[in-house]
């Protein structure tokens, strides 16, 4: 056979071989990404799961948040996640050691700390100052979320500021009446007046409207890093590299923007 009828049935071959492998042209099959993320990403995640479905048509993202703790352990149990997005860096460092991650972390974002009290504000709380005041009811979270080491660290900041008592952390201490597993748990308890007060990111103020704000000094408030990895058993680690690489860029950051969240330090 020769001439046209060679060709013909070689592109037959072609195809037939191709249809045989698996292979087939980018997009034809569809991509499921299963994203584990800090509870402080939720409603942010939300909005990133439509834009990037938007912008890589066949690609499905779904979103398992929970604290970042709590998801790293996960992981390493062998929860079926193709990227984790913590809202620290030492979680998604922890799967690195471990051998459980693809890659070297990425910062992706930045948040900042605020405190906040029921709307109503029944205990009367004007500044962080009042945090130590004698029967503040304190909503914080358990000593393994990333929010809880943020929160020690702008308190000691704090007790460093001026008009603030050198017992101040002691006393923002005995004032904790219970902890929580996320951050998403202290605002809840919050809003629901089962506490004065709660340390929390910004971006968790700003997507509550039964909750308000006590302002924290420039001077003392602390910069929180979001980093993200690639799962290593992720069935495909290409597709979730992309996500993440998409995320930590202009477009990803874009959308983390329009809910309060900072581009991270490059």
């Amino acid at each position: 056979m020769t001439g046209p009828r060679l060709v013909a049935a070689s592109l037959v071959g072609l195809a037939v071989a191709a249809c045989s492998t698996g292979a087939a042209s980018p997009g034809a099959a569809g991509v499921d990404l299963e994203v584990y993320a800090a509870a402080s990403l939720k409603l942010a995640l939300e909005r990133v799961e439509a834009a990037y479905e938007a912008a890589h048509p066949g690609t499905r993202v779904t979103v398992s948040s929970d604290s970042s703790a709590a998801l790293e352990t996960k992981i390493e149990q062998g929860a079926p996640a193709d990227v984790f997005l913590s809202a620290d860096t030492t979680n998604p460092q922890k799967l690195v050691d471990a051998g459980f991650a693809a890659g070297d972390v990425t910062p992706f974002a930045e948040n900042l700390l605020t405190v906040i009290v029921p709307t109503d504000n029944p205990a009367g709380i004007q500044t962080p100052a009042d945090l130590a005041r004698s029967g503040i009811k304190i909503v914080a979270a358990g000593s393994a979320v990333p929010i809880t080491r943020y929160a020690t660290q702008l308190v000691d900041n704090l007790a460093g500021e001026p008009g603030y008592p050198a017992d101040f952390a002691a006393r923002y201490a005995g004032n904790i009446v219970s902890q929580e597993d996320n951050v998403a748990g202290i605002v809840t308890k919050v809003e629901l007046g089962e506490g004065d007060a709660g340390i929390v990111y910004i971006t968790d103020a700003k997507s509550s409207d039964k909750v308000a704000t006590v302002a924290v000094p420039d001077t003392a408030n602390v910069p929180a890093t979001y980093g993200g990895v690639v799962v290593k058993a992720s069935p495909d680690q290409e597709a979730a590299a992309t996500f993440l690489t998409w995320l930590a860029g202009r477009e990803g950051e874009a959308v983390l923007a329009e809910l309060g969240f900072l581009p991270p330090s490059r």
